[in-house]
């Protein structure tokens, strides 16, 4: 697959967008909570990431406090996160791949990533 425009959101439909994303490039990490909620990302570059319906979201930061995880505060879905690129080039978004419309979850082979040891 290439890059290609997706739309996604939460459950409810109060947060919304649009990204151009590459599903052969996702991951699925197994840190604590990665691992308790199923996620599978892939990380994008934030100009390649447009919010289309802004509700209201809840922030929560763990561990070493570099992603930003938002919360619908409707349905309790993380759509996506944000934070600083690792090498400092910039922000990046990571989209939960699983809130993709029209996703074929069983299409996808995502990268295992030891996040629980970071």
């Amino acid at each position: 697959m290439s890059a290609e425009t997706r739309t996604g959101g939460c459950h409810c439909g109060a947060v919304r967008f649009e990204a151009v994303i590459d599903l052969d490039q996702t991951i699925q990490c197994n840190c604590s909570i990665c691992a308790k909620a199923g996620f599978i990302w892939s990380f994008i570059p934030a100009s390649r990431f447009t919010l289309q319906a802004e509700g209201r979201t809840t922030e929560y930061l763990f561990h070493k406090h570099a992603v930003h995880h938002r919360f619908c505060d409707v349905c309790g879905i993380e759509a996506f996160a944000q934070g600083e690129h690792p090498d400092g080039s910039g922000m990046m978004v990571a989209v939960n791949v699983r809130c993709l419309d029209d996703i074929d979850l069983a299409a996808l082979k995502p990268q295992s990533v030891d996040g629980r040891s970071l």
